[in-house]
């Protein structure tokens, strides 16, 4: 997801400075596009939140009943939750940016 999502705002990035005029059928894949993304953004921030609760939950019920698999387990979901983090973060800023493309989009 990572590689497609970069790729796709390069080469509407190269379309932008580009002169060429841009079509009809350009916007509406541009939004199709955005919409796909928005929507794989919101999957991604639900798992996350999921995966951060459940590592705080084992975290705190780790100290208070202080058992160490619950420990290990924080640890595990905290190998998940970072990459996730870094995940979301990256679609989150790609998606604001082709925002601000389909703006200049439709001003070309």
């Amino acid at each position: 997801m990572k590689e497609r999502i970069l790729n796709y705002v390069k080469e509407t990035d190269q379309l932008l400075e580009g002169k060429k005029k841009v079509t009809k059928e350009r916007l509406e894949y541009h939004l199709i596009q955005i919409e796909q993304f928005q929507h794989e953004r919101l999957i991604h921030l639900i798992v996350t939140t999921f995966v951060g609760i459940i590592a705080i939950l084992f975290l705190l019920f780790g100290l208070l009943e202080e058992n160490l698999g619950l420990l290990i387990a924080f640890l595990g979901l905290m190998c998940l939750f970072i990459p996730y983090i870094l995940h979301y973060y990256l679609l989150e800023n790609n998606v604001q940016k082709m925002y601000y493309q389909y703006d200049k989009l439709l001003k070309k």
